[in-house]
């Protein structure tokens, strides 16, 4: 039997969670009392997966993103999926910051895993194929290998493994 094994290596977010957590995080600062009467807002744009958060000052843009990322984890979301973009000034003394959703692996960071992965010197061939890395070996064992050394390691998107065979 001289067939390969295989699996890919994704960066998923799943956006119906990142809507839901984001229709939960706007329900939870509508109802809280430190906000009343205040201009904080949390708006989600689909189309370019975006998240703008506006907050009356420092302290209730770290309350908003506290929020936002207290229902993504309780939805699932990965909160290294999220990239914080520089705080601005908006219109009447607020301050806005964009978090924008990454999903997929860019082709530098799909490198640097597949670096990372040649570095360990697993029996493995390593293949970028779009926005996934396609891992294949003779032996599972150098495939679980791998997984196990992905999951250890610290890397700043969230990994799922998916098409084991």
């Amino acid at each position: 039997m001289a067939s390969n094994f295989s699996f890919d290596i994704v960066s998923e977010v799943n956006f119906m969670e990142v809507d839901n957590a984001i229709t939960q995080a706007q329900k939870e600062l509508s109802q809280r009392y430190d906000f009343k009467g205040s201009k904080s807002s949390i708006d989600y744009n689909k189309a370019d997966k975006k998240i703008t958060l506006i907050g009356d000052d420092e302290f209730k843009l770290k309350a908003l993103i506290d929020i936002v990322e207290g229902k993504f984890a309780k939805r699932g979301v990965p909160l290294k999926s999220m990239e914080f973009k520089a705080k601005e000034q908006a219109f009447e003394g607020t301050i806005r910051q964009v978090i924008e959703l990454i999903s997929g692996l860019p082709s530098d960071k799909a490198k640097e895993l597949t670096k990372m992965i040649k570095n360990e010197k697993f029996k493995v061939n390593t293949q970028i194929e779009g926005s996934k890395i396609k891992v294949t070996s003779p032996k599972k064992d150098e495939l679980q290998a791998v997984i196990a050394f992905l999951k250890n390691a610290k890397f700043s998107l969230p990994l799922q493994f998916t098409n084991y065979r």
